[in-house]
């Protein structure tokens, strides 16, 4: 049986040239990862990095929309009223992804987060969305996604995919700027959805497709410096990536496979 997805779709555009970094790989466990991702809600509630001190390797880094900078001058600096998240753990590569929707922000963020061999965080890898952004509307995407929430639930052990399905799926989608023939290795899911910053495509209807919209230019420049966060338990992957044809904007991307794609959100940041 082919894999289903429900797939949920996240960007993030900022514009950057700096190059990728190494991911480390480390042997962990789920409560590890659990505590961090804790410790980053906490620190950015506070808009302090003081929750997050005891946990952080001392040469640790902090990337936001693609570009190393101080979190003295980075989003995790703001104080804010979390109204929304969600945390994915890939027990693999020692790795969180981590939504966050604060309307009054306004923010839309997605961070993914690295641990070392030791067990503490060596990077914060930070996509921010707000005012200005494409399509931005915090509030009506909070909205969105919270009516998705209920779908959000560990897979069956007979319906999870290998990582290695899951990654190639995502990699399909971002195939399809530079790929003629990538939309065709993508598990296109009917009905499907897609939140494209706040603009909902969904009509309610069985027939709600997501492939309307896609590339049809695919002679454009590829989606590199990709950076995943896998989840076989909950059949999702968090792809960070260069969207070079536009600038080199950074771009993310999260989607569950659950069988055939059904949800999908975007979000850009065009600052």
């Amino acid at each position: 049986m082919a894999p289903t997805f429900r797939n949920y779709l996240l960007f993030g555009f900022l514009a950057s040239a700096s190059s990728a970094a190494p991911l480390a790989q480390a042997a962990c466990d789920r409560t590890t990862l659990t505590q961090a991702a804790d410790a980053y809600i906490s620190a950015q509630t506070a808009g302090s990095l003081t929750p997050l001190q005891p946990i952080l390797d001392t040469s640790w880094t902090y990337t936001e929309n693609n570009k190393n900078i101080s979190t003295a001058s980075s989003v995790l600096s703001k104080k804010l009223t979390i109204d929304h998240r969600r945390t994915n753990y890939d027990l693999t590569t020692c790795a969180t992804y981590t939504e966050l929707i604060a309307a009054t922000g306004p923010y839309v963020i997605g961070t993914q987060i690295r641990h070392s061999a030791s067990g503490k965080v060596s990077s914060i890898d930070t996509i921010a969305s707000t005012t200005g952004s494409w399509l931005f509307n915090a509030t009506k995407t909070l909205e969105y996604v919270k009516a998705e929430d209920a779908g959000w639930t560990p897979l069956p052990a007979a319906a999870q995919s290998p990582r290695e399905v899951i990654q190639a799926a995502g990699d399909a989608y971002l195939d399809m700027w530079s790929d003629a023939h990538a939309h065709e290795k993508v598990p296109w899911g009917t009905p499907c959805v897609r939140l494209e910053g706040s603009a909902y495509t969904g009509k309610g209807s069985a027939n709600d497709s997501c492939q309307p919209g896609i590339p049809s230019n695919h002679n454009q420049a590829p989606n590199t410096r990709r950076r995943y966060v896998i989840d076989e338990e909950m059949g999702s992957v968090s792809i960070f990536c260069v969207w070079e044809h536009m600038v080199s904007l950074s771009f993310c991307l999260l989607f569950e496979m659950v069988g055939r794609a059904e949800f999908m959100l975007l979000f850009l940041s065009l600052k």
